[in-house]
């Protein structure tokens, strides 16, 4: 009975020291879990922090780009049609400008592209840059007549390197320091950054002259080039990249052996071909690129003429609605697409931001009263949603190490329609605002735009599910194996 009732003890104690060892295993196991999301955290922080240089980079340019846009339309009445609120000359010159920039991008962005996979992101985002505060020191010094198509001539050729150029080589700065299960994100919170610089930039035009304008952007242009050439790290690829101390001896190690042989090299029509041959998905992204891109571009190029000449706008209730569009953007950009798109999905919400985008250009047309533009504005907090996302859908189905040649093949698809847009859109606009239209309709050339924007909407509807290329190589070796 004594030895029973031992029996009874001793296993009672075997199983409390059991249940401890559980109980601390089960402890141990939760705090390696914590300690692993708390380690996942920090690489996320880490990544957004190494990213941080290239953040400001493109806060600064695009500051400078942006807080001159509700001037120029301004001075561009001033130099050309002085006194008048309509002026179809200057219509047609804008979108002259704009679609000789698309046409000469057409080449130019593929370039960039191909040279940033072989030299590094940094040394090529110091070209556009560079370039872009030249026209604006032009109009901080005069906006006389002359001096305004000096600034004209100048920015049309400078901007075929320039205007684009730095967002697709900072995307392709992300692609290659983020992971792909994240980009979308990223991508996201890089417009985000872009969109808030739109804000202030605008801002800030309400509350200096004009010509303080001018000369406040071209100092931050400076600034933007300064601080990047000091401060961002050269991006991190695979290899393809010269690794020499200096970029000087970068270009010393590659020089050309034979006169031609580095533009027999350089992207052909072919390898663009073939580029948007390896992947239907990216087909149908450069598709929704040109006809997305088209829609933004008729909206840019014809907006403040069409609002001028309807309700008299002037410098400041375009900054408005660009302040308006700016912190839409940035909440969307900085707020709901991180928190929407993995839950969402990248394909739904690229439709969305599409249907979105084709809405708020038809409302613009048919505005009735002063209010309705700013309310059609309001409404553009979810078109924001189609660039990133395209842009990441496009990214995931082009291989590491060719992040650069994507990203400028898409770039170049959306300069053929920066050629295309203007002609077609501005041309209509200058008509339904003239004083002999077809018909009453000012803003048909802004619903024209709204159409386009919504053919890209039905071809994001024929866009299926795919994984992205690094997903099925690792399938297809892992399938391989004996």
């Amino acid at each position: 009975m004594v030895r029973h009732s031992f029996g009874i003890v001793g296993s009672a104690t075997v199983l409390r020291r059991l249940e401890g060892h559980v109980l601390q295993k089960k402890r141990l196991e939760s705090t390696i879990g914590q300690k692993g999301n708390f380690s996942e955290r920090e690489c996320e922080m880490e990544e957004l922090f190494g990213l941080s240089h290239l953040f400001m980079t493109v806060f600064l340019y695009n500051f400078a780009s942006y807080m001159v846009v509700p001037a120029i339309t301004d001075v561009t009445m001033s130099a050309i049609c002085p006194g008048k609120h309509e002026c179809s000359l200057a219509i047609y010159l804008t979108g002259a400008q704009q679609a000789i920039i698309g046409l000469g991008s057409m080449i130019v962005m593929p370039l960039i592209g191909y040279l940033s996979d072989t030299y590094g992101r940094k040394m090529m985002l110091t070209l556009p840059i560079t370039l872009s505060i030249f026209p604006t020191v032009i109009l901080a010094f005069s906006r006389t007549t002359y001096f305004f198509y000096a600034y004209y001539v100048l920015r049309t050729f400078f901007a075929m390197a320039g205007e684009a150029s730095v967002l697709f080589l900072a995307l392709a700065y992300v692609a290659d320091n983020v992971p792909e299960c994240k980009r979308a994100a990223v991508f996201g919170i890089l417009s985000g950054i872009a969109s808030s610089s739109y804000v202030f930039g605008n801002f800030s035009t309400r509350f200096i002259s004009t010509s303080a304008t001018f000369q406040v952007a071209a100092a931050v242009g400076i600034i933007s080039l300064v601080y990047m050439r000091v401060l961002l790290p050269e991006s991190t690829m695979n290899n393809n990249i010269c690794t020499k101390d200096t970029e000087a001896e970068c270009l010393l190690e590659k020089p050309p052996p034979q006169k031609w042989q580095m533009f027999k090299t350089l992207p052909s029509v072919n390898d663009t071909l073939s580029l948007l041959s390896t992947s239907p998905t990216f087909a149908k992204a450069a598709v929704i690129a040109f006809f997305n891109n088209a829609a933004d571009v008729g909206l840019t190029a014809s907006l403040n003429y069409y609002l001028k000449a309807q309700f008299h706008f002037n410098k400041n209730q375009f900054a408005d609605i660009m302040i308006i569009s700016g912190i839409a953007g940035s909440i969307s950009q900085l707020i709901l697409i991180p928190i929407l798109t993995p839950w969402v999905g990248e394909r739904k919400m690229l439709s969305i931001g599409l249907f979105f985008n084709s809405a708020h250009l038809i409302l613009y047309s048919i505005s009735w009263a002063p209010w309705v533009p700013y309310v059609a504005t309001v409404i553009s907090i979810l078109s924001i949603f189609a660039t990133p996302c395209m842009r990441s859908i496009a990214s995931k189905q082009i291989g590491p190490n060719d992040q650069g040649k994507a990203q400028g093949c898409i770039t170049g698809i959306c300069s053929i329609s920066n050629t295309v847009s203007p002609l077609a859109f501005n041309s209509l606009t200058a008509l339904f605002l003239s004083d002999n239209p077809p018909f009453y309709f000012p803003g048909f050339g802004i619903a024209c735009a709204g159409l386009s924007a919504l053919v890209a909407f039905i071809q994001s509807l024929m866009i299926r599910d795919i994984p992205p290329v690094t997903t099925r190589t690792m399938e297809n070796s892992n399938t391989s194996k004996p």
